[in-house]
Formats: structure tokens, sequence, C-alpha cells
């Protein structure tokens, strides 16, 4: 006889127990705790159901409800038990003694004490007691058999026999270690993880316990700040997701870069996993069989591809806005989904039916997705804190109808009790589907059902054609997204063709000189600032043509030095070639545009150049003496340039260096840069510049 699912929820008022399919009614021996409860969990073996109250610890059977112990631990925030139910863990947040000394706050107590008949039969005693600072990764890890269990500290992974952890077993020595992951396989094995420092690169190592001496598998790599080690159920195989907190290549703001790689246990085989859309990856999951996993990765809409043991893809769904994959027990089923700030759309695939799609079940903002234990229904809740409104469970079967439906007030966790996969016979639940439940009657009958597709929203001018190719996306016949933030698009693709110039109905065309923009130049074009700063430009060239009348220019042969348009701006200003504005490439005219043109003429014809004004000597009058005036970076030999340019990369180097001085890590081609001073200083004294 199979036995009949079950799962748990937290609200702000208190904890239920339900009994699921197919009777979705209370646990009938579970008296329903209230208050201000902070966590509950299952264990892991199913038999144990516990939660902590500001006042103690209680530990009920789940399959009755009954109470079996309650351990004196006050304000614990997080509770685990070990993979058989012996031992629970309890964690408090870190506090001080009077002496100033830090009390241990994660304690393991045994479930049932040796000789206690019932649960208030025997006083318990704590079996271990540890100073764990951090809440991340708070509980020890046990292997299958509850033979041996490990905590990280500084530089070292520590190992006790369950059976004594007052003192260390064992120890495994690595410096900057900062995680690990204990394999739940049959086969003792523990993957640790180094990040990135000095310039060295990220590794991750598996040994076999308690062999530490030997290195049975190793994979080096960059770009990992932090990893999750994934192991298969049969612990053969590990996936290594390492990401960065921050991308530096600049391609995504949100995201930082990550990468995949697929280790096996016994060390025959490494590699990382390449993927074939750009992207960042959203979630990987082993399927129960430890023979494949899937993985969603790539910028939306992303791609869920399934691969096998050896790194190899043997199966790619459509395109779709998705971030999940999960696989079901017994392994026939895969769900690929969106939930977050996706719509909450799941898709269902039997994987022996030539991975076949079954149904695509719409959820509404879902924050919590898990398979039953009878690989036949999915569990979706909307928690607290991340939404406050429409907080409840709904339990859909596979095929895609609503079973259950129960809506709550704040919930804040929700789960199924973990059962034995073999326990539960996997028929064909496709060809007998359930009744629903009632509630899940009353919910669909209050479900507006829209009569007409909505769309999206599209202006009267576009209403009535077909929607360009640069506004779709790429599951829908769109361009594919590009990481400098653009489409892969052709000149006319997307659907709007080459730009059109802007054209008046009934206005003459312009006649368009090299590089000229009509109508640019009018006084009715521009804007306050441009016309005081014309107006200056035309004062200046007015004062100009009178101190050469006067003869206050020096000639040279009669004709007076031509302006350039730099010369009235600063050295640092003629330095930065980046502000300078290229208004004719094609022209060699390289004068002011307010001396192209004259009085009234059109812009984009030719003016000829000024006619050099002669110097008429009078009689009794001195001509004034040839002053040149000269300030630095006014010259405009090559020799200048040359020397302006070196000093320019001689600064660089200086702050390059005043960076490096300051701590900061330089990339390798500003070291580079930094190797070139003493040829930059040979360079300058070779053009005769002297500090």
């Amino acid at each position: 006889m199979e036995t009949p699912t079950q799962f748990a929820y937290r609200t702000l008022k208190g904890i239920g127990v339900v009994n699921a399919a197919p009777a979705y009614d209370l646990l009938s021996g579970f008296q329903r705790p209230e208050g201000n409860l902070r966590c509950c969990v299952y264990s892991p073996c199913g038999r144990y159901f516990a939660w902590a109250s500001l006042q103690n610890v209680t530990v009920v059977d789940a399959s009755v409800g009954h109470i079996v112990t309650t351990l004196p631990a006050e304000n614990v925030y997080e509770l685990g038990f070990s993979p058989r139910g012996t031992f629970i863990i309890t964690w408090q947040r870190p506090s001080k003694d009077g002496n100033g000394e830090a009390i241990k706050n994660l304690k393991v107590w045994r479930v049932v004490e040796e000789g206690a008949l019932d649960a208030g039969g025997i006083e318990h005693h704590v079996v271990g007691r540890f100073v764990q600072k951090s809440q991340t990764g708070w509980n020890l890890q046990y292997t299958f058999d509850e033979q041996y269990c490990a905590r990280v500290v500084t530089n070292e992974v520590q190992f006790y026999e369950c059976g004594d952890l007052s003192t260390v077993w064992n120890k495994l020595r690595i410096d900057g270690v900062s995680g690990f992951a204990i394999s739940p396989g049959h086969n003792h094995c523990i993957a640790v993880f180094v990040p990135e420092r000095k310039g060295q690169p990220a590794t991750v190592k598996v040994f076999h316990v308690p062999h530490f001496e030997n290195v049975v598998s190793q994979k080096n790599f960059f770009k990992g700040d932090q990893v999750q080690l994934k192991w298969n159920n049969e612990g053969t195989s590990l996936i290594v997701l390492a990401q960065t907190e921050v991308d530096k290549s600049g391609k995504s703001y949100d995201y930082g870069e990550t990468t995949l790689y697929l280790l096996n246990a016994n060390g025959d085989f490494d590699s990382r996993i390449d993927l074939d859309k750009e992207g960042p990856i959203h979630d990987v999951s082993w399927s129960p069989s430890s023979k494949e996993f899937g993985v969603v990765y790539g910028y939306m809409p992303a791609k869920a591809t399934l691969f096998n043991a050896r790194a190899v893809a043997t199966h790619s769904f459509a395109l779709k806005p998705r971030n999940t994959i999960l696989f079901s027990p017994h392994g026939r089923f895969v769900l690929v989904a969106g939930f977050g700030n996706l719509t909450g759309q799941m898709d269902v695939y039997d994987l022996e039916k030539d991975r076949t799609k079954i149904c695509t079940i719409e959820a509404s903002n879902p924050s919590v997705c898990e398979w039953s234990p009878d690989g036949k229904h999915i569990l979706t809740a909307t928690t607290s804190p991340r939404l406050r409104v429409d907080n409840g469970v709904r339990i859909w079967h596979v095929s895609g109808g609503l079973m259950y439906n129960e809506d709550l007030q704040e919930l804040y966790h929700v789960t199924w009790r973990p059962q034995d996969p073999a326990t539960q016979s996997l028929d064909d639940g496709l060809h007998t589907i359930p009744t629903p439940h009632s509630s899940a009657l009353a919910y669909l009958g209050t479900v507006k059902t829209p009569s007409k597709p909505v769309g999206a929203y599209r202006p009267p001018g576009a209403r009535g054609q077909m929607t360009p190719l640069a506004f779709k996306r790429e599951d829908e016949g769109g361009a594919a997204y590009i990481s400098n933030g653009s489409l892969s698009l052709g000149n006319s693709v997307n659907g709007f063709g080459k730009p059109r110039k802007r054209e008046v109905p009934g206005a003459e065309g312009a006649v368009e000189a090299d590089g000229v923009v009509p109508g640019a130049d009018g006084d009715e074009n521009l804007t306050k600032t441009a016309l005081k700063n014309k107006k200056k430009r035309e004062a200046k060239k007015a004062k100009d043509a009178a101190d050469r009348a006067a003869g206050l220019v020096p000639m040279t042969d009669g004709v007076p030095p031509a302006s350039t348009p730099s010369s009235s701006r600063s050295p640092e200003r003629r330095d930065r070639k980046g502000h300078e504005r290229n208004r004719s490439r094609g022209s060699q005219d390289m004068r002011p545009r307010s001396q192209q043109r004259q009085n009234g003429t059109q812009a984009g014809t030719r003016v000829p150049p000024p006619v050099p004004i002669p110097t008429v000597a009078v009689q009794g009058v001195v001509e004034p003496p040839d002053v040149t005036v000269t300030s630095p970076g006014t010259s405009g030999t090559p020799q200048d340039k040359k020397i302006r340019s070196l000093l320019k990369k001689l600064r660089a180097i200086d702050d390059l260096k005043m960076r490096r001085a300051g701590g900061e890590k330089l990339e390798g081609t500003q070291i580079k840069k930094m190797d070139t001073e003493e040829e930059v200083r040979r360079d300058l004294e070779g053009l005769g510049w002297n500090e």
C-alpha cells in the first residue's frame, strides 16, 4: 500500500500539516501550534517533523502527529536533521557571555535518547557544541550512513565521528578553503572549494574520506568568486557552477559571469561544459537517475538543454523565458519554468515518450515549486516576504489540472514530506486523472477566462501592420540578443529598413554639400549658447582683420599667417582629439566654419581664401617690431607633437604607479605600459626635451 503524501506549512499564526492526495485534510493526531514560530523542517528520512518556538524545540512523528520529544533550546533560528534522523541540530544567534567569550551556539542533540520511552521520560543532553557565527552554511554535513560529519573552519575541514563530537577525528588541511560538499552516495567523497587569491586561479578538489593525502580529481579556473557544488544521487559526478560577483566584461550589470564544470569522483573525467547561447546560467539540476542533468542558460528567452554524464548535449527544448529546471523524483518528467521576475509558466515534458510536451501550467507569482514524492503532483506557493498578498498553496496534477488550493495569510514556508520514491508506484498518471478537491473547483469558478487574448499595446498609427522583428523575442521569430546591448539585425531585417531623411511635404529639397547638413547654420536654428559663440567668433575675425590692416600682425612675403581652428584653445583641449568636431571627413578645408561663410553665402558652397592685404609703409611711421608670442603646445611641428605624445604617456605611467602604490590590482597591459617608462624617457632626451 502506498504511503499518502504530506506537506507542511508555516504562517504568521501557526503551523499546519496536511495529508495530500486524495484526501487533502489535516493530519488528525497533530495539534497545531500557534504563536511566534521561527522555523520548521522534516527529517530527510521523512520520519520526524520539528519546529522551534521561543521556549523550546518540538519533534513529532510525521505519520501520526504525536510528540516524540521536546528539546530545551531557546531562541532557535535554524533547525536540521541528520540523513537518518538520528540527530537534530539547532542554531542560535551568536552571542557572548559575561567574560566576553563567544557562546557555542550550534548544538547537536540526539532525537531519541537511549532508554527513553516517551517525550518526557529522560533529560536530553547535548551531543556536541560549536561556535558558528555565520548563518550561511551553518549546518554540519553528514555522510549518508551517519558515520562521519564535517564542518569548515579557517584553512581546514574538520571531521568527527557522529557518536563523539568532542574530539576531531581527522582534518583536511587546505589553505583558503571556503566551502565543501560531501557526496550523498555510498562512497565517502568530499569536494572542497578555494576561491581566487593573489592572482592564483580558483580550485575545486575531490578527496576520498579519509585518504586526504591524494587528490582524486581537481579543476582550476578563473572567474570563480563563489561556487555551487552539486553531487548526483549516486555520488559519482560533481557539477561545479562558478560565478563572479561582478561581470568585469561589462556585458551584464545584474549578473556576474557564470561557468559550468563537470568532474567525476574517480578522477577519469573533468571538463568545462560548453554552452551555445550567450548569457548567464540560470539553473542546473541532476536527474535522479544520475545519468543526465539539465541546464537553463542564456539571455531571455533562455535555452534549456539536457546533457549526459559526459557533458554531451542530448536534447534542447524550445527557447522560452525560463529560469528553472526540476526533474520528478522517478526521473520520468522534467519541469522547465520561469519564476521570479517572469510570469510563472511551467512546461512539463515526458522524458520516456520522446521528450514530448505534456502541458503548460499558468501559476501566478510562485516563489516555491516542488515535485511531490509520488512524481504525479507539483506544489507551488506564493510566500512572504517576497509577496505579502495572494499568499497560498496550490497543487497541480502532472497533466496540468489544479487539484488543491488553499489561501493563507502571510505564508512563510511550505515543503513536502520527504519519502523514498521506491515506496511510491509510478503508474501512467496521465490516463488516470483524479478528481480535483472542492477548494480547487471553487477557485477555478472565480477565475475569469479572457474571451479575447490581450496583446501588447499598439499606437493607432501602427495598428493593422506586422510587428517589426526588432520588437519580437527570439522565440517569436525576432533577432538574438547580443551582449553589447544591441540586436543581431541586418540593414533592413528589423522591419524599418534604412533610416529615412526628414522630409517636409511640399518643400523643395535642399542641396547637400560634402558633410554639411542643410539648414544647420541658420541663426534661427541655433541655441542661445551657439549664437553667442558665433558672435564671438565673428567679432574676433573682425578684430584680426583690423589688426592686419593696421600692420600689427607680422607678414611673411606679404601673406598673413593662416589661423588654425585650435589656435584659440588651450593646450590641454588641443590634446583631446575626441573633443575635436570633424565636420567633414572628405573636405580638406580645416578653417573654422565662420570663415567658410561670407556675408549671406549659403552653406555648402566653397569660399575662396581671404585676399591678403598688402602692408603700405608710411613715411615717418616706424613699423612695429616683429613680436612672436610663444606658449607651450602652440607649435605644430612634428617634433613638438611627438614630445607632447611622449609626455602624455609619461603622465599615464606616473598615474599607474600611484594606483599600484595605493594597493590597486593592475592588469597585464597596464604593467607592460609601466615597463616602457625608460624607453619613453630616452625618446624624450633624443628629441631634446629636458625636465
